[in-house]
């Protein structure tokens, strides 16, 4: 049985994909209208990010761009992987209330936040964001197009399992900006992805089991002993 939640966030996928889809078709057309010759075809398919043509060149490159995958997605669960956040103390995670902000400049509250996410099966926003910290962070060239390119394929395309929900004003700028990769391609994304959490779910964290359990178990515990 699919709940009333359920049906609306698969009705959701259902119009980002036919939106996604029919953005993807305009393009192959305009690129056809071009003049869809081997060379023209060769040198567009180095700016094809998506991965949703197939292009001769994605095949030459496919084992390099799995092996750059393998390596990302390992540094990835370094960064973000909420088992591995330092544990909060009660001081620190009673002030989470105050303001989202508050929450998210603690790595334990992005922990404790995540572990939350992953329950509602939105866990995706928070990689999203921490990805798009680290990329700012970077300031090699190849290394930042490198970067750009896997949050791409991991949070924005279509075929992802991961992919964010961002408006198409949003996904106009990404593709825009995907022509010249910066660290900061994906600041609008990552801007609204932070206030969907912001608005959508912290308020629901706030008021959950999960929040007022960790509280209880923080204050059971022993202070901490001088060594």
């Amino acid at each position: 049985m699919v709940t009333p939640m359920g049906s609306e966030r698969v009705e959701m996928r259902k119009r980002q994909m036919q939106v996604h889809q029919e953005a993807a078709a305009s393009v192959l057309q305009t690129q056809h209208g071009m003049g869809n010759t081997p060379t023209n075809a060769s040198n567009a398919c180095c700016f094809c990010w998506c991965c949703c043509c197939s292009c001769s060149c994605l095949t030459v490159r496919a084992e390099d761009e799995r092996i750059k995958k393998n390596t990302y997605e390992r540094r990835a669960e370094e960064i973000a992987n909420c088992d591995d956040s330092p544990k909060p103390i009660l001081e620190d995670a009673m002030t989470w209330t105050m303001s989202f902000e508050r929450l998210m400049k603690s790595s334990a509250g992005r922990g404790c936040f995540r572990q939350f996410l992953r329950t509602e099966f939105s866990e995706e926003n928070m990689m999203f964001w921490l990805a798009c910290e680290e990329l700012k962070k970077e300031t090699n060239k190849t290394v930042v197009e490198d970067k750009v390119r896997q949050i791409y394929k991991d949070f924005i395309s279509i075929l992802s399992p991961k992919e964010v929900s961002l408006d198409s004003r949003v996904r106009d700028v990404i593709n825009k900006n995907m022509l010249e990769p910066t660290s900061h391609t994906f600041e609008d994304a990552q801007q609204q992805i932070y206030t969907l959490m912001q608005r959508d779910s912290y308020p629901r964290y706030m008021n959950s089991t999960a929040y007022a359990e960790l509280l209880q178990d923080l204050a059971e515990q022993p202070p901490a002993t001088e060594p």
